[in-house]
């Protein structure tokens, strides 16, 4: 099963919070949303100087080599039924992690995030990082 990596993860990464050795299980294939790619992108434009440079020089390599997952009208629809049932339930997770997560939920993907906001969502899967 393929996994969609969350933007906290991405971000950890780049703070050298982590390394990829944590988290990357050989053998697996990894995605992005476009949601998490907007997020990474938003940050390289609030950067400034050398800190710009290096940031848009990280994220345009994670552009680069995961493949990104549009929203489409699979993923409205995963959107749309999860975002209703968090409604009934009185639940809510922010905009951006809602669509993570419809994007997963529509692709049949585990997420792999640092997270809990995701773990509000019916039906989703988490990945377990490579240590665990």
């Amino acid at each position: 099963m393929a996994v969609l990596i969350d933007t906290s993860v991405l971000v950890a990464l780049e703070r050298q919070e982590l390394g990829l050795a944590e988290i990357i299980r050989p053998g697996e294939r990894y995605a992005i949303s476009v949601v998490s790619a907007a997020e990474l992108l938003h940050g390289v434009h609030r950067a400034v100087g050398r800190r710009a440079q290096g940031r848009s020089a990280y994220v345009e390599g994670v552009l680069g080599t995961l493949q990104g997952l549009p929203i489409d009208m699979a993923v409205a629809r995963a959107y749309g039924r999860v975002s209703a049932e968090l409604a009934r339930t009185g639940a809510s997770v922010d905009a951006n992690d809602l669509w993570i997560g419809a994007t997963a939920l529509a692709h049949g993907l585990e997420v792999l995030a640092l997270d809990g906001d995701l773990d509000r969502i019916p039906g989703l899967r988490r990945a377990a990082p490579a240590g665990s």
